[in-house]
């Protein structure tokens, strides 16, 4: 470890400076080599977010990211794959965004639609690892058996702490800091799958669309990037949601409203749960089709999820087909099949 090792670049983000793609691949390829002294980690992030979090910064950061990332050895030949990953760090509900990557990746055949859910554990308990984890799922499988997972089921769950260990050399400076940094955006960023379709939230409406621009300069086919008016990162049935597309080689914005899909509007306080039990039981009764506010933001993010990955033309047909999905019971199969090859390592 040399001692000097971020020193050039601190000294321009002191200056006021934004890092610029080289800066961010040369500073984050010493982070994650280990090579970095913590104090300056820490004031690198710090300055970071002070300076103005960038998608220069973002696509430099991402590329070392994804270079470091245990991969899963998805087949060229399964076709579009797609993530559910949000950055965290937004109102807490029950999970939403994996409950809809089951649901939307038991939308007809898996050749239809593959979802490699991305996520970790949450400091609230109840993140998309301890929520899987309590429904039977092995979040702790392979990469190979996450390959099979997504090739004969339609999704696997990536657990991005055992796909993104160097991240471990910037672990004890984020917890110092408190605050969120430029490695929350990171996480979304680099699907160790490969995914290049996303429905994916933010924390705050300021990053939707630097994220967006970041997702098109590292090859994306179609991606949305979303922060709602209620403080979700998710597509919401609440409010209205600000929305960054990107498709066609291009980035553009949108605010969505939920009103015309004809979905009661509820209260945020519907959405929530108090532990990881009540989000467990929650998930399972909207995959049993228990009707609710629950269920409906589930749909409409599978829905999203069915528009990105190419599966439904519309966030209203998308709507019906994951409807259809719950009262049939291809959801709650999906999710059995999952938890049963998941444990097969």
């Amino acid at each position: 470890m040399t001692t000097d090792a971020l020193q050039p670049t601190l000294a321009h983000l002191v200056a006021g400076g934004a890092l610029t793609r080289e800066q961010a691949v040369g500073a984050f390829r010493i982070i994650l080599a280990g090579e970095a002294p913590e104090p300056q980690i820490a004031a690198l992030l710090a300055l970071i977010q002070r300076n103005g979090v960038t998608v220069e910064a973002l696509v430099g950061a991402s590329a070392v990211m994804r270079e470091h990332a245990a991969k899963v050895p998805a087949s060229p030949d399964l076709g579009p794959i797609v993530d559910t990953c949000g950055t965290g760090g937004a109102q807490k509900t029950f999970n939403i965004s994996t409950c809809a990557a089951v649901v939307a990746a038991s939308c007809g055949d898996p050749s239809v639609i593959r979802v490699a859910k991305h996520g970790n554990r949450s400091r609230t308990g109840r993140g998309s690892a301890e929520i899987l984890q309590s429904l039977g799922v092995n979040i702790d499988a392979s990469p190979e058996t996450q390959a099979r997972c997504l090739d004969e089921v339609g999704i696997c769950f990536s657990f991005a702490i055992r796909h993104h260990p160097a991240a471990r050399h910037a672990a004890a400076p984020r917890a110092a800091l408190g605050f969120p940094t430029i490695f929350n955006l990171l996480g979304p960023l680099t699907n160790p799958a490969g995914a290049r379709r996303q429905v994916l939230g933010v924390f705050d409406r300021k990053y939707v669309e630097p994220v967006a621009g970041a997702l098109l300069a590292l090859g994306a086919e179609r991606a949305m990037v979303l922060h709602s008016d209620d403080g979700l990162d998710e597509l919401t049935t609440t409010d209205r949601t600000f929305i960054a597309h990107v498709e066609d080689g291009a980035v553009r914005t949108e605010v969505f409203d939920p009103a015309p899909l004809g979905l009661p509007r509820p209260s945020i306080e519907d959405l929530r749960a108090r532990d990881l039990e009540e989000a467990a039981a929650l998930f399972r009764s909207i995959l049993t089709g228990e009707p609710g506010p629950a269920r409906d933001m589930v749909a409409l993010n599978a829905a999203a999820t069915l528009v990105v990955a190419g599966a439904a033309p519309c966030i209203a047909e998308g709507l019906a087909a994951a409807q259809r999905a719950i009262d049939e019971g291809a959801a709650g199969r999906t999710l059995r099949a999952l938890a049963e090859l998941s444990q097969e390592d």
